[in-house]
């Protein structure tokens, strides 16, 4: 069974104009043209400078001062970052735009992109061609053909089981591989992912694909401004659907089995225990990638983002082990550190920051702030999450953080997200 539920949310933060006013009109760092799509043996000397220069520098970045923690000496991984997921706030990271294979952890740019698309209860039946093309070795929920599925079952197998077939389902529904694909790198543009190049829906090996452990914090960042995706990521286990066959009174029948989670700071496992305050987001592992992970804690109230790409250190699941020191040392160093870059929003959202807009009441305002800030529905984060599709794309998801304030009517966008309903938050072992 699902570990207990448990949900939080937070109201706005009503900054005053002259609070925000450097934060916002600070320039956001543009991308150099976009480099090779073949990852490189090591760190370029210059990657992207997206979220800030230093981002851009190889080596690990962190701004050690007083009072500040050590960063753990044991981290292998090629790359990664650990960000506050609300604020945008990078506290640490090393070689953050260096573009590598992202196995898996690609679905949740996947999640991101198909997900507002059908309600839940859509049903699908399931042709050949379906799953054609589904690379050898994949990882699989099973699913058969002829069989019909719905929305929410084909969602339960891509973040539980990172199954393939469901990916190529779900694929094949919003009208094959190669549209989805185009929908993917689009949607990556806009949220300023310019690491990233999308060549397989499922994050299968493939030439030129890469992305980097900045993008994928903001896929996850992104992702979990949607309630349906916030449930999927952190379902520890639920059941599936299986093949329909005959009994033995000779009537066709369809029985259930059950899938479990492959995050292991999720799950746990023998070498890993569960993490407290887990709440998703993806793990991932390939032949070129290696094992991947991108994970989302809460802790104190602090929401934490961490993503590790690629340890070097060849031990049972050293990806899960590498991202709980970091998760340990961000929540120690969290309101200490200094950062060192920043999460950026999508396009559409640093657009509409630079955009006068119209002007409105401190009660209109407040108002706006009472309702995003309100915890939603009590989300089951289990098979048993029931409810359609929120259908909240990225930009509703950055209604959350609009202000509308003051004297001079100004229309900010605040660099806040606030993330409702997130955390299932687990007892300490």
């Amino acid at each position: 069974m699902p570990a207990p539920k448990n949900v939080f949310g937070r109201s706005l933060l009503i900054a005053s104009a002259v609070a925000l006013s450097t934060a916002l009109t600070a320039p956001v760092a543009l991308a150099a043209p976009k480099p090779s799509t073949s990852p490189s043996a090591a760190p370029p000397a210059k990657m992207s400078t997206v979220g800030g220069a230093r981002l851009g520098r190889p080596g690990t970045q962190v701004n050690l001062a007083s009072g500040v923690p050590v960063l753990p000496k044991d981290v292998t991984a090629r790359s990664w970052i650990v960000a506050d997921a609300e604020s945008g706030e990078v506290l640490a990271a090393h070689n953050a735009h260096w573009r590598l294979a992202p196995a898996s952890t690609l679905k949740m740019l996947f999640a991101d992109t198909l997900l507002p698309k059908w309600p839940k209860t859509t049903e699908h039946t399931v042709q050949p061609s379906d799953l054609a093309g589904i690379g050898a070795g994949s990882s699989m929920v099973g699913i058969k053909e002829d069989e019909t599925y719905t929305v929410h079952d084909l969602w339960l197998g891509v973040f539980l089981r990172s199954g393939n077939d469901a990916v190529h389902v779900l694929s094949a529904m919003n009208g094959g591989v190669k549209n989805t694909v185009a929908e993917m790198n689009e949607h990556a543009e806009e949220l300023q992912a310019l690491d990233t190049h999308v060549v397989s829906p499922d994050g299968y090996d493939a030439p030129e694909q890469v992305s980097s452990a900045y993008d994928l914090t903001l896929f996850a960042r992104s992702g979990l401004q949607k309630k349906d995706f916030r449930e999927y990521c952190s379902t520890v286990r639920a059941k599936f659907p299986g093949e329909t066959k005959k009994n033995k009174k000779g009537k066709e029948v369809r029985e259930t089995f059950e899938i479990q989670n492959t995050n292991r700071l999720l799950a746990g496992d023998s070498d890993v225990p569960v993490y407290q305050g887990i709440a998703g987001v993806k793990n991932g592992n390939t032949t070129n990638a290696g094992a991947t992970f991108t994970g989302v804690a809460e802790r104190n109230g602090k929401v934490l983002l961490v993503t590790v790409m690629n340890p070097q250190k060849d031990e049972s699941n050293e990806v899960y082990k590498e991202t709980a020191r970091l998760f340990d040392w961000g929540f120690r160093a969290a309101g200490k550190v200094r950062p060192v870059g920043e999460l950026v929003p999508p396009k559409s959202a640093a657009q509409a920051s630079a955009r006068p807009g119209p002007t409105a009441s401190s009660g209109e305002a407040g108002g706006a702030a009472d309702q995003v800030g309100r915890p939603g529905s009590d989300a089951v984060v289990s098979a048993a999450a029931g409810g359609g599709t929120d259908g909240v794309g990225v930009a509703l998801g950055i209604v959350g953080g609009v202000l509308v304030l003051l004297a001079g009517g100004a229309f900010l966008v605040n660099r806040r997200w606030p993330l409702p309903d997130l955390v299932r938050r687990r007892p300490r072992p």
